[in-house]
């Protein structure tokens, strides 16, 4: 059985700090902050985003450190790892995937990588159960495929307060945004394999509360569960969050849910008061784990 080393990045919404008690390998996504670059997850966290937004202080996203991942997969190959599993935010989003195979092919590293067409919690269940289906005996064709399995059918969908906020960050289009201002239309948006990772508009609705029941018919129409997984993600509302958490557990009976803090990748593009649910099926693999942020 050759020796692979499970790789992702802080799109998880985990620290590597986090990621290496669990056997699994992280790089920190990066943010520019008013012209000052920091580590995601590392010297700023989510709590952090969400007074800089309050601030309106300038922020930016991008990949990882390409030195950092050179760094990384040059240890790994040291310490006799011969291939790699790369679960990073998703391509729609980040070039991140494709820094990863570029530095495992300069190392001599075979390289297995995985597109989740999403982030957060999605990505975290995604590394992790890769890591236990392998170690499990599992060969990678089938871990792939159960992953794809999953992915295919998950959603994450997005509830944004602040359209001119998506304007500015590049995106949302100038239109649409001037649409949403004009009309008080609520864009329901949403990223999944089907959009290629990228954000897409679900719906449109003109108040908060047709926004929310629009998301749990959605979800409805997903097949959500007894078994599904759905967080409710927030940036810096997290009573609206768990009101909305509420509505959607009496909807759907039976389903597990959680309140999270936005992943800082995605929070600092839709700004302050957005409420994302990203829902998907286990397939009847039994989450053992807390995937709360750490």
């Amino acid at each position: 059985m050759k020796k692979l080393a499970f790789v992702t990045d802080s799109g998880s919404g985990f620290s590597a700090e986090y990621w290496s008690r669990v056997g699994i390998y992280s790089v920190p996504l990066q943010l520019d902050i008013d012209g000052t670059t920091a580590g995601d997850y590392e010297t700023v966290q989510p709590s952090d985003i969400v007074e800089n937004l309050k601030k309106q202080i300038p922020m930016k996203t991008s990949l990882p450190s390409l030195g950092a991942i050179e760094d990384l997969f040059e240890d790994l190959k040291a310490r006799g790892y011969d291939g790699v599993f790369c679960v990073p935010i998703c391509r729609g989003l980040s070039g991140t995937l494709n820094a990863m195979e570029l530095a495992a092919r300069n190392q001599d590293l075979e390289f297995t990588g995985f597109d989740t067409g999403s982030t957060a919690v999605l990505q975290a269940y995604c590394i992790r159960e890769a890591k236990k289906l392998y170690e499990e005996g599992k060969d990678i064709p089938d871990i792939l495929a159960f992953l794809d399995e999953v992915c295919e059918k998950a959603d994450t969908i997005l509830l944004v307060d602040d359209l001119q906020h998506m304007k500015r960050g590049g995106r949302l289009t100038a239109a649409a945004a001037l649409l949403g201002g004009l009309l008080k239309i609520k864009p329901v948006l949403h990223v999944n394999c089907q959009t290629d990772g990228k954000v897409d508009v679900l719906g449109k609705v003109r108040t908060v509360s047709k926004a929310q029941g629009f998301v749990i018919d959605r979800l409805k129409s997903l097949g959500a569960g007894p078994g599904w997984d759905i967080t409710i993600a927030h940036v810096g509302v997290p009573e609206p969050a768990e009101a909305f958490a509420q509505r959607i557990r009496e909807a759907i009976p039976g389903i597990t849910t959680r309140i999270i803090d936005l992943v800082s990748a995605v929070a600092v593009h839709t700004g302050l008061g957005c409420l994302a649910v990203q829902a998907f099926d286990p397939q009847g693999q039994p989450i053992e784990y807390d995937l709360t942020q750490a």
